[in-house]
């Protein structure tokens, strides 16, 4: 009897399992990054969905492009404004830095800020861009750090709500407890607030947090309006726990402000010039402040300036004189006679971003310029239209506008500890798992749907409804 029948069977059954078992192999790494340009997290369940003709559709790879926008849009601009950062503040109390920069100062020498006695800035002698280029790696600053970290969170844990205790145990986790940690005010007192067992949105109440009425939330929270595509009610909800980590009323509506616009970014109308895009996001998110608020009144102010011609330094001088001179409109926090008359406050940088976004009319050179050049503590609110204009043009976009490639690696432990990679990501990764909280919360939160044959979100179409902000 022959026996090599049996054998060759065998032997032909083995060769096929293995050759399935590499195949199969194959096929999951590359579900794990991009297979045929298609982002696909494993560690999701994507489900079913009969899409509906009144569905919003999104393209997932074009989002992942818009993201990397985003991040590199915001490191150029918060390193460009960090130029600036408390070079002029006005000339009330101790403190007193003479007249404010205007167009005529780009490309002149930096004047030295508040603390750094006679010396202009150590990253360029001159007020002008601040570039990484491809060899180079952009670092983190609080302007772009607790966003990652929030991202990261969402990530991990796999989820699209934070919880208090997720926050808590983040900050605590990646944040360093002694100096330097690159937290000041309000972010700093909620985090010594967190050491002593507070959970947020406790850590932001007035009776915790002194400095609630602080800058610290809009600068760290308006990535969760990109999480949430054209859904602003969406986005608020993910956004309220970690708005309420540091910000409380004013300081929280404008932060609601910022958020908006993120989520309202995937809302235009692409045919459109992106100033009428702006300008229409801006008049949509002055919703969500109330009337009698200052902040609502300082954005009113800035724009009927706008509409009648108002040259843009005329305009943030005048922001400094009504509110900082006179405390109109309630903003009493002059008053206060807090340090550098509160340069930190929410309000009065809330104020100089609205003329940077207006005057800079969807130009993201001219936007950040303006930033840069408008005082207080420029950094911050020049990052948050840099990552926002950045994010409607995408990656070619900003490269485009500045006729040259940057690099794409972000160190995250220049300001934080504790992350994979030794701290070092790419803005092509950081998209990527961008892209995966927004499956997540499509599906989950606004009961839409994934194709992933497709590459597309289906985002269900439900009226456009802001709400006005709350006690």
């Amino acid at each position: 009897m022959d026996k090599r029948g049996p054998l060759i069977s065998i032997f032909t059954i083995s060769i096929i399992f293995i050759i399935s078992i590499i195949y199969n192999r194959i096929q999951s790494t590359s579900l794990e990054k991009i297979h045929d340009h298609i982002l696909i997290n494993e560690n999701f369940e994507y489900k079913q969905y009969s899409p509906s003709s009144t569905d919003m559709i999104l393209s997932r790879s074009k989002y992942a492009n818009k993201l990397y926008g985003f991040w590199l849009g915001q490191c150029i601009a918060n390193w460009t404004g960090l130029v600036t950062e408390m070079d002029k503040i006005g000339n009330i109390g101790e403190i007193k830095t003479g007249r404010f920069y205007t167009r005529d100062d780009w490309g002149k020498p930096d004047q030295p800020n508040i603390w750094s006695g006679d010396k202009p800035s150590e990253l360029s002698s001159n007020i002008d861009f601040v570039f990484e280029d491809k060899n180079g790696i952009w670092g983190s600053d609080d302007d772009t750090d607790i966003e990652y970290m929030y991202q990261y969170l969402m990530y991990k844990n796999q989820t699209n709500i934070l919880s208090g205790d997720q926050i808590r145990e983040g900050w605590l986790t990646h944040i360093k407890k002694e100096e330097e940690n690159y937290l000041w005010v309000s972010n700093q007192t909620a985090f010594d607030l967190m050491h002593d067992g507070i959970i947020p949105p406790e850590t932001s109440l007035p009776k915790n947090n002194s400095n609630y009425e602080m800058i610290d939330a809009q600068l760290t929270t308006e990535i969760f309006g990109f999480f949430a595509p054209a859904r602003p009610d969406i986005a608020l909800k993910l956004s309220h726990l970690p708005i309420r980590t540091t910000a409380k009323l004013d300081a929280e509506w404008i932060s609601e402000f910022y958020v908006i616009m993120y989520s309202l970014a995937s809302y235009v109308d692409e045919n459109k010039p992106i100033k009428d895009n702006i300008f229409w996001m801006a008049e949509h998110s002055r919703k969500r402040l109330p009337n009698n608020s200052y902040p609502a009144k300082m954005y009113d102010f800035v724009k009927s300036s706008y509409d009648a011609g108002i040259a843009w330094e005329e305009v943030r001088d005048e922001i400094y004189i009504k509110y900082q001179v006179n405390q109109d409109d309630g903003y009493n926090l002059t008053s206060k006679e807090l340090y550098c008359n509160a340069c930190f406050a929410a309000g009065i940088n809330y104020a100089a971003s609205i003329v940077s976004l207006l005057y800079g009319e969807g130009d993201i050179i001219e936007t950040i310029k303006i930033g840069t050049l408008s005082g207080w503590d420029s950094d911050n609110p020049t990052s948050t239209w840099g990552g926002l204009i950045g994010f409607m043009i995408g990656k070619d976009g900003v490269e485009n506008a500045f006729g040259k490639q940057f690099s794409n690696r972000y160190n995250i432990h220049r300001t934080r500890i504790g992350f994979p990679n030794n701290g070092i990501d790419t803005f092509d990764h950081m998209a990527e798992v961008g892209v995966y909280i927004v499956d997540r919360v499509v599906q989950e939160q606004m009961g839409g749907g994934i194709d992933l044959k497709k590459d597309i979100w289906y985002i269900p179409n439900e009226e456009l409804e802001i709400s006005v902000g709350t006690e």
